[in-house]
């Protein structure tokens, strides 16, 4: 994890003067304790004037207050020795939209605040996750299918390893891997869909890599039982590990999510999974878990 600056410049006249400050606390050892001691007094120093000559030395009071050395301090805000990198890396932020309190950035890309329980459920996965697609496990000219066993029964998943072999090879790589045990149905959506595949439960996690979408021109969600690959939306790549089975016809997703299969038993058990939407927030109904995902080849 990385510290940024991101000043808001033009709504804090003193944004860039306080960067400086802990940045010039930081060379010597305490840049989050400025940090906090600016937060914690910033009644004392908003109203002040932003003239080197005023604001200064109420930095260098509290350089004092947390025993550094004032008079190197000093020397540093006085030459502004910090302040190209400061600017340098609001610059570089400010091309990805308009800053706000809080920013959050990972990896160069913006997360809401709402995300960032997201973006901290994949940090915990990074154990898991891998750092490529995986080999090639199936033979696309033969059969195969994939009993997802749940607690409240099975279901067993037709695959199409022929018409999307990528995205099938990964399915199966991951269920014989265990990526798939205890892991639950985080979004069931009577009328629409059932997704699983994401040991966060929370919708964003994913095994590290991304399939290429294949879609194929005859396979359409024409009924209960397809069995489809989650995406961020159409044009974007399948998140690797994540599906989902419609409990109805769903033709506005046609051409634009890879489908992968068709319930061919245990259509009832799918229907009986416990409904939730995660973007609802606490309060949910526990999901239902994946005890284990078997792969037969035929």
């Amino acid at each position: 994890m990385a510290y940024r600056h991101l000043p808001l410049i033009g709504l804090h006249d003193k944004a860039v003067i306080t960067a400086e400050a802990a940045e010039a606390a930081g060379a010597q050892g305490q840049f989050f304790e400025m940090h906090d001691l600016l937060y914690e007094r910033q009644a004392d120093w908003t109203g002040l004037s932003g003239e080197d000559e005023i604001i200064i030395p109420k930095m260098v009071e509290y350089a004092a207050e947390l025993g550094l050395d004032t008079e190197r301090f000093q020397q540093e805000l006085d030459d502004h020795i910090y302040r190209d990198n400061i600017l340098a890396d609001y610059e570089a932020y400010g091309q990805f939209g308009r800053l706000a309190t809080p920013t959050y950035a990972v990896n160069n890309v913006f997360v809401s605040a709402n995300e960032v329980s997201t973006v901290i459920d994949l940090i915990l996965l990074q154990d898991r996750m891998y750092t490529e697609a995986p080999s090639q496990v199936i033979d696309p000219e033969k059969d195969y299918t994939a009993t997802i066993r749940t607690e409240r029964g099975d279901i067993v998943i037709e695959l199409y390893a022929d018409k999307a072999p990528v995205t099938v090879n990964s399915l199966v790589f991951l269920a014989q891997d265990g990526w798939y045990d205890d892991v639950t149905f985080h979004r069931v959506m009577p009328g629409f869909v059932a997704q699983s595949g994401d040991p966060t439960g929370g919708g964003g996690g994913y095994p590290g890599y991304r399939c290429s979408d294949e879609i194929y021109p005859t396979l359409k969600f024409d009924g209960p039982g397809v069995v489809g690959m989650a995406s961020s939306g159409p044009g974007t790549d399948t998140v690797g590990s994540q599906f989902f089975i419609t409990y109805d016809a769903a033709p506005e997703l046609d051409g634009n999510y890879t489908i992968i299969g068709k319930v061919i038993e245990g259509m009832d058990v799918a229907e009986s999974l416990t409904p939730r939407e995660p973007s609802q927030g606490a309060g949910l109904p526990p999901g239902d878990v994946i005890q284990t995902i078997i792969i037969e080849e035929k």
